[in-house]
């Protein structure tokens, strides 16, 4: 019933996810009605068009892929050893984003808002200012490694069972859902849990606070983790892939149709009974799991392929992610003051986001062990040492150069 060996085509939807954060960030200065950290004078409905349609399902297919990054990360792993691995690989960065790669985002924001100090003065008071927004002590983008954090650590006494005999005897009742579309019951928590609480709830991203969405995007993390343990799940969501696909289409323009005629679901108008209401906005849950379901199928129909660059691109997926933002808020800073068309500056804050990101992780972060450790990547591999059976005499010694 396990999976031994890890799927390719999860890293390579990890990575679509990242490349589709970096199109979203770099288009919300410019996206009409959004607020944002910094907003252009002019923006564009076409933007807003493509980052609804992103914010649909890029963090739930995170959120999912992060279930099956914690299934693996158990397999040779006890719980302890699994705790402290996380520990590492997300509390690390994400005090180093809290305390370094975040404080210039807020500190811009404060300039268009009338702060009058120096960068250095802001992050003196930084610390007595409080939490974000009233106060300046943020986690902004990374919160979705404080969310990830705080889920591995609730989840692992359920992921170790899990693994168990007792756990295993479990999982191969969930086999039942392979069969046909049952599969999609796995969502039907979610869309109950997303239609109860959002006319009251908004995402708040504070995690304590965030009362609907923590156990939300929870539950794609424990629908990743069981689809990837109970592989039977993963098949049918490959099998069904074009159904997926065709009801995540029609959603979106039911959901869009609404929005468009000014009927959006969540602000319905109050002559509308509460049953279609409540209808509408679980049509909005469903739309992002069939956005991941799809992802998911199509992913493993096609992607599950090894390539010679997935290696370094996947080192360099979580640092990008760490870093992109903060590049995002200091070039649009400056962007939003010049005239030129929204367009020009959206391609430009695309690639010169995707270009300084890269170089900063290709020559200040992959080749240092410190400095993978505070980003949360694996450590340098061991240089392999050359043992020679025999003594070759007036043999010149071999020199090799790490890569």
């Amino acid at each position: 019933m396990q999976t031994s060996s890890r799927q390719t085509y999860l890293d390579w939807l990890r990575i679509i996810a990242i490349i589709g954060v970096l199109f979203f960030h770099s288009a919300m200065p410019y996206v009409a009605y959004w607020e944002w950290h910094i907003k252009n004078p002019e923006t564009s409905h076409v933007l807003l068009e493509m980052n609804d349609f992103l914010h649909r399902f890029r963090m739930p297919l995170l959120f999912f892929i992060s279930g099956t990054v914690s299934y693996y990360m158990l397999q040779h792993r006890t719980g302890g050893g699994f705790l402290g691995l996380r520990f590492r690989r997300l509390f690390i960065p994400l005090l180093l984003g809290i305390l370094v790669i975040v404080p210039p985002q807020v500190y811009l924001e404060r300039l268009t808002q009338g702060y009058k100090g120096n960068f250095w003065q802001f992050y003196g008071e930084m610390f007595t200012t409080g939490v974000y927004p009233k106060g300046n002590m943020s986690w902004h983008h990374l919160w979705f490694i404080g969310y990830l954090l705080v889920y591995d650590i609730v989840c692992a006494p359920l992921f170790v069972w899990l693994g168990k005999p007792g756990g295993q005897r479990f999982l191969q009742r969930f086999a039942l859902l392979a069969k046909g579309a049952r599969v999609y019951l796995l969502m039907l928590p979610s869309i109950v849990l997303y239609a109860s609480l959002v006319f009251k709830y908004r995402f708040t991203g504070n995690l304590v606070q965030d009362y609907l969405y923590a156990p939300y995007y929870l539950l794609f993390l424990l629908a990743g983790f069981l689809c990837i343990a109970c592989p039977v799940l993963m098949d049918s969501l490959e099998r069904n892939r074009r159904l997926s696909l065709a009801i995540g289409f029609i959603s979106l323009v039911f959901i869009d149709y609404l929005r468009w005629t000014h009927l959006d679901a969540i602000h319905f108008l109050p002559g509308f009974p509460m049953g279609v209401r409540y209808l509408a906005v679980a049509i909005h849950a469903l739309c992002a799991w069939m956005w991941v379901f799809t992802a998911i199928g199509y992913g493993k129909k096609y992607l599950n392929k090894p390539s010679r660059v997935l290696g370094y691109v996947n080192e360099a997926v979580y640092p990008f992610y760490i870093l992109h933002q903060t590049v995002i808020v200091i070039l649009t800073y400056y962007l939003v003051q010049v005239s030129d068309g929204i367009g020009m500056k959206y391609l430009f804050t695309v690639v010169v986001t995707f270009f300084v990101s890269m170089t900063i992780f290709h020559l200040f972060i992959r080749p240092y062990a410190f400095m993978r450790l505070l980003f949360g990547m694996k450590p340098l591999p061991r240089k392999k040492t050359i043992e020679a059976d025999a003594v070759v005499v007036n043999t010149p010694p071999v020199l090799t150069m790490g890569a």
